[in-house]
């Protein structure tokens, strides 16, 4: 990561604060990515089973490596895929706006 392009945000996780490096360029996936962790650890600190925030942030961090692996192996969601397919429905929305346009 070049130093001179990374700014810092400070984020929330579990009504914790802390500062992250970021490309100015990466800054919204970051925020997805807090999001997600955010909510992964309120759903398993929402169970009631594990109380300490280290516990929860390893069930969090496992149950994440698992959606990846098994999205990476084919057993889940294909998210290239899923990219394709939007980007091929939007092209098609903005050729039936442009058509639209053109009529007024």
């Amino acid at each position: 990561m070049n130093q001179t392009n990374t700014s810092f945000i400070d984020v929330n996780i579990l009504d914790r604060e802390f500062r992250v490096a970021c490309p100015p360029d990466e800054r919204a996936e970051l925020l997805d990515a807090v999001a997600y962790l955010d909510k992964k650890m309120r759903e398993i600190r929402d169970a009631g089973k594990i109380a300490s925030v280290e516990r929860i942030a390893i069930m969090a961090a496992l149950n994440i490596a698992h959606e990846l692996l098994t999205t990476r192996l084919g057993g889940g969601f294909d998210l290239a895929a899923f990219k394709r397919r939007t980007q091929a429905m939007q092209a098609v929305i903005d050729a039936a706006l442009a058509e639209q346009d053109e009529l007024f």
